[in-house]
Parts: C-alpha cells; structure tokens; sequence
C-alpha cells in the first residue's frame, strides 16, 4: 500500500502534520503556490478577471 503526502498549495509544508489556519485565510485572497500533489513551485499568472496557476506535472488550474 502507498500513501500519498498532501501539500499546502500556499506555503508548500506537509498539510496532513499540521494545520494552516494562516495559509487557509490567505488562500481565499490568493492563488495558490504550489501544487498539492507533488509540492513542485507553479507557474501563477493574475488577472483582472481571476488567476490561472500550471504545474509542470499535473497541469493548470483556473480561479
């Protein structure tokens, strides 16, 4: 059996050892940082009309 870690999109720590209360509050301002999935640093573009954020590995996400 394999686990899979889950990453804090905002900071990019372990989100399953400790709680991000400041992280999950700026995360309603902000577009998130990293990916949740492999911690790799994305590619973040802001606009007037929303952000975009691309991992290299998993792709892109719109807000």
């Amino acid at each position: 059996m394999t686990t899979t870690e889950v990453w804090c999109d905002r900071c990019g720590e372990s989100a399953t050892t400790a709680a991000h209360p400041g992280c999950a509050s700026a995360r309603q301002l902000e577009p998130p940082r990293f990916c949740h999935r492999c911690r790799r640093r994305m590619k973040v573009q802001v606009l007037p009309v929303g952000w975009s954020a691309a991992c290299v590995e998993h792709g892109e996400i719109r807000g």
